[in-house]
């Protein structure tokens, strides 16, 4: 079992149980809480590699659970697990900082898919070398891709998993369009609804981080019918 990827499953009902025997089959130290009071306990005295947070809690809902972990400036990736038709819920979840999201009822083998993705997604020495050090520079912004933190003069920004992640894959392919299907395949590695608006809410949220003016992006352009475009120098022009 491995120890140092322990994995916290906040949820009340039987699907807890079948989750944290599922993973602990698949060599994940995998525990469980039943609500938010449970999980800020637990969280006192360990650091998880990943939350897994149900929507529907007793004594405080698990988008309540999200905002306050991401308030706090705590960038442990959170997978929200939704019932299906809470599709916005699911979007709002995505907005104020969870990092994937997965629909009941799933098939366990996608839940361990994505919970693969996102280990990788935090675990920085997969991730591609974009510099000799840590930092990338961006219009007035020095990205710090190992803290996870945006410097722009005095000010500092905090970036999730999900935000760095996304960021990286931009500074990687500057100054062309990329498709939504080439995004949905480089941040999840598995097959998604071109569709789905998950995407352009992550794209959404990073550029009120990074944009001076988000409804006039500058670094991260709308190309339509194709994707989006990153421009590091911040040239606003087609």
């Amino acid at each position: 079992m491995n120890n140092e990827k322990i994995i916290l499953i906040v949820d009340d009902d039987g699907i807890c149980r079948m989750l944290t025997r599922y993973l602990t089959e698949q060599g994940f130290n995998s525990q469980s809480v039943g609500d938010g009071i449970q999980m800020d306990k637990w969280l006192a005295n360990h650091t998880p590699a990943l939350i897994l947070l149900d929507l529907m809690l007793p004594g405080g809902d698990g988008l309540s659970i999200a905002r306050r972990l991401r308030g706090a400036s705590n960038n442990i990736p959170i997978m929200m697990l939704t019932a299906k038709g809470e599709d916005i819920d699911r979007i709002i979840g995505l907005e104020i900082g969870a990092d994937d999201y997965l629909t009941k009822p799933f098939n366990p083998r996608e839940l361990l898919a994505r919970v693969n993705a996102l280990l990788r997604r935090s675990n920085y020495a997969d991730m591609p070398e974009l510099l000799n050090n840590n930092l990338f520079s961006f219009g007035p912004y020095s990205f710090d891709r190992e803290a996870l933190i945006l410097h722009n003069k005095d000010q500092e920004t905090s970036l999730g998993y999900a935000d760095t992640e996304l960021l990286q894959l931009f500074i990687s392919n500057p100054n062309h369009p990329i498709s939504l299907d080439f995004i949905l395949d480089e941040l999840s590695g598995i097959d998604r609804d071109p569709f789905d608006r998950s995407i352009d809410v992550r794209i959404t949220r990073l550029r009120k981080k990074i944009e001076p003016d988000p409804s006039n992006p500058q670094f991260i352009r709308t190309v339509r019918g194709v994707g989006y475009r990153f421009t590091p120098n911040g040239n606003n022009t087609t």
